[in-house]
């Protein structure tokens, strides 16, 4: 059998590097940044008030006291947006809001609240008094205090949320290059398969697998489209693989191929000898496929595209930890994304046994023991296809190839899900 580790390296092989794309700012959320991203200007790009106040010369003030205060004339008001510069002449002092650009020649802003000025929207008094020095500076945001032109405000790699959203927009930037997002397409095959909300006949089942790949692929930083229910006929699944084969960076399978007789996944591709199946020594997930598929040519004789396709067991459990040990770290590393989920160790909440000469990954949910330290008890059987206990499962608990069992309180290596 093949191990974990050569397997994922083979599905990793499938992928190129991250490509470029321009995307807006509201398209550019959960990619990650292609390049450096330099500051285009200085932020903030002008000194301006942290407060609604007076600007002055600190120097002015430097005896106001209770027994002593300092009254100046008020000379201008300066609400936010104002755009003409304007100076600040000693011995005088300028209403200013919060944001508003400090006026040339003060050096700090004495709040509303510590002088004689009435607080609200009421006419500029002329005059205003002061009972105590301010600190030069104070409440005063200097020009390029936040960041500087030229210096870097992003470096390659990181993930667009809503801080860095706000970062680009006040630096002026509208789009941004980040690493492409890759279209990842989810067949689901299967006679028996029926669409949920529609009525069961015997013998058949609502179809889960395709529309919780596809999630995955979401979750992950794809952009998914399911394609339901594909027939088990040869014929008919090649023709939808070539359908979607021009939209497609990856296509996605979940079924027939194992060594059953009714296993159309396996038979189609084949078939091609472009696509590997193999065993891999672990428990769930043994049977999987990887490899491409070129579609026929198009009707004017151009060949068809060749899109990457993987082919994972049809049981649910199956199914979802197999992506989550080899699709979605290649997937999102092809993306510039991040690829692993956090691991942790912690303490078995309870025994274990694995079968020896596979690599088991068990269901897991983490909590914090009373010593603060770190537990993950295993929940539900090794089956594949009991789903209950996988949306229950907030972490897949990593046995390895040569541990066959594992008594509570022993140390393991767990991946966090959520």
């Amino acid at each position: 059998m093949r191990t974990v580790a050569e397997h994922q390296a083979v599905v990793s092989a499938l992928f190129g590097p991250p490509v470029p794309v321009r995307l807006s700012l509201s398209e550019a959320l959960g990619r990650a940044t292609f390049d450096d991203v330099d500051a285009p200007l200085s932020l903030p790009g002008f000194d301006n008030s942290a407060m609604d106040g007076f600007a002055v010369l600190a120097d002015d003030l430097a005896g106001a006291s209770p027994d002593s205060p300092v009254t100046l004339p008020v000379a201008a008001d300066i609400p936010a947006g104002r755009t003409d510069a304007l100076a600040l002449t000693p011995g005088t002092a300028h209403r200013i809001m919060t944001g508003a650009p400090s006026p040339a020649g003060a050096d700090a802003i004495v709040p509303v609240e510590l002088t004689d000025a009435v607080v609200g929207p009421v006419a500029a008094a002329e005059t205003v008094t002061f009972t105590a020095p301010v600190e030069s500076g104070k409440h005063l945001r200097r020009a390029g205090s936040d960041i500087a032109r030229g210096e870097r405000a992003l470096p390659a790699g990181t993930v667009i949320g809503a801080p860095q959203v706000g970062l680009l927009a006040a630096l002026g930037i509208a789009e941004i290059t980040v690493a492409r997002p890759l279209h990842v397409v989810v067949l689901s095959t299967g006679s028996e398969l029926v669409e949920p909300g529609k009525p069961l006949r015997h013998g058949q089942i609502y179809e889960s697998n395709g529309a919780m790949l596809t999630a995955a692929a979401i979750e992950a930083g794809a952009i998914g489209r399911h394609v339901h229910f594909v027939p088990d006929n040869t014929g008919d699944f090649l023709a939808r693989l070539d359908q979607v084969a021009g939209e497609a960076d990856l296509i996605i399978t979940s079924g027939g191929v194992s060594a059953g007789a009714f296993e159309v996944v396996k038979d189609a591709l084949s078939a091609t000898g472009s696509v590997e199946f193999v065993k891999v020594a672990m428990q769930p997930g043994m049977p999987q496929g990887c490899g491409h598929h070129t579609a026929s040519d198009r009707p004017d004789g151009t060949p068809g595209p060749t899109v990457p396709i993987i082919t994972l067991p049809g049981n649910p459990v199956s199914a979802l930890v197999s992506f989550e040990v080899f699709i979605r770290p290649a997937l999102r590393a092809a993306m510039g994304l991040p690829p692993q989920r956090r691991r942790v160790t912690a303490r078995l909440g309870a025994d274990i046994r694995s079968p020896q000469g596979k690599r088991q990954f068990l269901r897991g949910v983490l909590r914090t023991d009373e010593d603060g330290s770190g537990v993950v008890d295993p929940i539900g059987p090794p089956g594949s296809h009991h789903l209950r206990f996988l949306a229950e499962a907030d972490a897949l608990i990593d046995v390895p190839t040569e541990v066959d069992g594992l008594a509570v309180g022993s140390a393991v290596d767990v991946l966090v899900l959520r």
